[in-house]
């Protein structure tokens, strides 16, 4: 993990960036419909509506330590559906939301950097409280032949939640507004 971090921190030192704030409309709008896919997906369990989302060839790192790396869209979303699946079970439902902190657009590529927030609902018969997770993540678009962007890779690990709330907004940059902090 360490040198992954490392080594995109040398590509943005060493990268000429066209920044968030001059790059073509289009494509920050079609970057940021990603989130909103992702938090759709989320709200109905359908993993379904990921698949637009991820290249056939993606490959996602995930936050927990005892799951391997995985590589294909299918199989990331087999991993989401999973996941729904568990969701689904226990009655429940989950939010997701996004707060991107930088975007780094280069020809076909983009390299976004944000925090996200999970918010799992028991079913109210339960009486449990609503719990969270937040971590941080990085994903790296290409726009494909047909000009989509798809994510290539997805990497997260996890964060404390007042990370997410402390991140401020950002011209052109997709910035969740629908979650407040959780009253204790």
């Amino acid at each position: 993990m360490r040198i992954f971090l490392i080594a995109l921190a040398l590509l943005f030192a060493t990268v000429k960036p066209v920044w968030a704030a001059n790059s073509d409309d289009a494509d920050q709008v079609a970057l940021n419909q990603q989130y909103q896919q992702f938090i759709n997906a989320f709200a109905a369990l359908d993993p379904q509506r990921l698949v637009a989302i991820y290249a056939d060839d993606a490959t996602y790192i995930p936050e927990q330590q005892n799951v391997a790396i995985v590589t294909g869209k299918n199989s990331i979303v087999e991993l989401y559906q999973k996941f729904f699946d568990r969701i689904r079970k226990r009655k429940a439902h989950i939010e997701v939301d996004f707060r991107l902190v930088k975007r780094l657009i280069q020809g076909n590529s983009a390299t976004d950097v944000c925090y996200y927030l999970v918010r799992f609902h028991p079913p109210a018969e339960t009486e449990e409280p609503v719990s969270e997770f937040a971590g941080k993540m990085v994903t790296v678009s290409e726009k494909n032949a047909q000009g989509v962007w798809q994510w290539k890779v997805d990497i997260s690990n996890r964060a404390e939640p007042q990370h997410f709330f402390d991140a401020t907004p950002k011209p052109n940059l997709y910035y969740g507004h629908h979650f407040s902090p959780l009253t204790k």
